[in-house]
């Protein structure tokens, strides 16, 4: 979640230099950011598919690192080209010209919401990951380990193929 958000304070950051507004204004960027976000995600769900099966070993759940999990969240954010676009779009309509500098009303405006999302986005993780214990505890077996395999690297392929036919956004 901190990763996610750690990207969306880029996003902020590129719609206050103006970085934004090329993005959305170059058909070419954007594609280019579109196509990288959809190949991460299509990797992502065939790592996931082709991962080995420990069908004889005891399930033990290995933790990732927290900076791989945090450097995680931040590519695909930063690599959303839509989450460009929302700030894009959202973020200029609130800047008052006569309250001072654009950028800084830009940054102050994205950091709020960031502030904002931490909140709702952080509870949605601490209510995942309690909820989260059911399945771990109920996955020794290893066809419902294999199913859970085949079913998240099956939404992260739906994920980046959505994302490799979605239109440019400027329809």
């Amino acid at each position: 979640m901190l990763g996610v958000e750690t990207g969306a304070l880029v996003h902020v950051a590129f719609a206050a230099a103006g970085l934004s507004a090329i993005l959305a204004s170059s058909a070419a960027a954007f594609g280019m950011v579109k196509w990288l976000g959809a190949a991460y995600l299509i990797w992502l769900g065939i790592k996931r598919l082709f991962a080995r099966d420990e069908d004889d070993i005891p399930v033990v759940v290995e933790r990732e690192r927290l900076s791989h999990v945090f450097s995680q969240g931040v590519v695909v954010n930063v690599l959303n080209p839509k989450t460009a676009l929302f700030f894009l779009a959202f973020l200029p309509q609130f800047v008052d010209l006569s309250g001072g500098a654009a950028w800084a009303q830009v940054m102050v405006l994205g950091a709020t919401f960031v502030a904002l999302a931490v909140c709702t986005d952080g509870l949605y993780a601490l209510l995942g990951s309690t909820a989260g214990g059911w399945p771990r505890h109920k996955s020794e077996r290893a066809s419902l380990r294999r199913g859970q395999r085949y079913f998240s690297g099956g939404v992260y392929l739906a994920l980046g193929a959505a994302t490799a036919v979605s239109g440019s956004g400027k329809e």
